[in-house]
C-alpha cells in the first residue's frame, strides 16, 4: 500500500477504536493491527498517539467548522447589510443544521460522533483538550453573533444559555438511536431535517426567554 493509503487506514482505525474503547484504553498496537499496518506506522505518519488523535479530530472538524463559520458569517453580514439584528433562529440554524446533518456524511461519521461524546462526557482531559482547541474559535463566533441577536442578555446569561443549547445538541447527537426504552409512537432517530426543526424550536425559545 502507498503511504497515503496507510495514513488513511490508521485514521479510520483510530477513529473506530477511540470511539468504542476510549483513547487511553486503545493501544498503538491495536490501532496498527486494525489498520493492517506495522507497529512503527503511527510514529512515522503522526509522531505520537496524541498527534494521531488530533489528526482524527482535524479530519472531521476542520471542514465542518469551516462550513459552520461561513454560514454564521453570512447570517451576520445579511443582518448588518439591512441595518438590523441577526435573527436568533437563523444564528442557531447556521450552527445546528450542518452539525446534525454530519451524521449522514458517509462511513465513520457515527463513530466520530461517539468520539465527540467521549470528549464532552469523560473525565479525562486528553480528548477534551484537543477537541476544545478546535472548536473554541467557532464557539466565540457563535457567542458573539448571539450577542448581536440578543443584546438584552448579559454576557453571563448568554454564555450559560449557549452552553445549555450546545449540551442539548450534543445529547441529541450522541444518544439519538441508542435509547433502550421508548414510549409507544416515539421515533428514536428522526431524520436530520426533522431533528433540526425540533431543536431550533426548543433552543430558540430558551435563548429568547425573558431573564429571571
Amino acid at each position: 500500500m502507498s503511504q497515503p493509503d496507510t495514513r488513511q487506514r490508521l485514521l479510520d482505525a483510530a477513529e473506530r477504536l477511540f470511539a468504542a474503547e476510549g483513547f487511553h484504553n486503545t493501544s498503538v498496537r491495536a490501532v496498527t493491527s486494525e489498520a493492517q499496518a506495522n507497529l512503527a506506522a503511527v510514529k512515522y505518519h503522526f509522531g505520537s498517539k496524541e498527534a494521531l488523535l488530533e489528526a482524527v479530530f482535524e479530519r472531521r472538524l476542520v471542514p465542518l467548522n469551516q462550513l459552520r463559520r461561513e454560514r454564521l458569517e453570512a447570517v451576520r453580514a445579511a443582518a448588518r447589510q439591512h441595518g438590523g439584528r441577526p435573527v436568533t433562529t437563523d444564528v442557531l440554524r447556521a450552527f445546528i443544521e450542518p452539525t446534525l446533518a454530519f451524521r449522514d456524511h458517509g462511513p465513520g461519521a457515527e463513530a466520530f460522533v461517539r468520539l465527540v461524546g467521549r470528549a464532552i462526557a469523560e473525565p479525562d482531559d486528553t480528548i477534551r483538550k484537543i477537541f476544545m482547541q478546535l472548536v473554541n474559535p467557532l464557539f466565540i463566533l457563535l457567542y458573539d453573533t448571539l450577542g448581536e441577536a440578543l443584546p438584552e442578555l448579559s454576557a453571563t446569561e448568554r454564555f450559560w444559555r449557549l452552553h445549555f443549547a450546545i449540551g442539548s445538541l450534543s445529547h441529541a447527537m450522541c444518544l439519538a438511536g441508542h435509547f433502550q426504552i421508548l414510549p409507544t409512537g416515539v421515533t428514536s432517530l428522526p431524520d436530520a431535517t426533522a431533528l433540526t426543526a425540533m431543536m431550533l424550536n426548543f433552543l430558540t425559545a430558551g435563548m429568547e426567554a425573558p431573564c429571571a
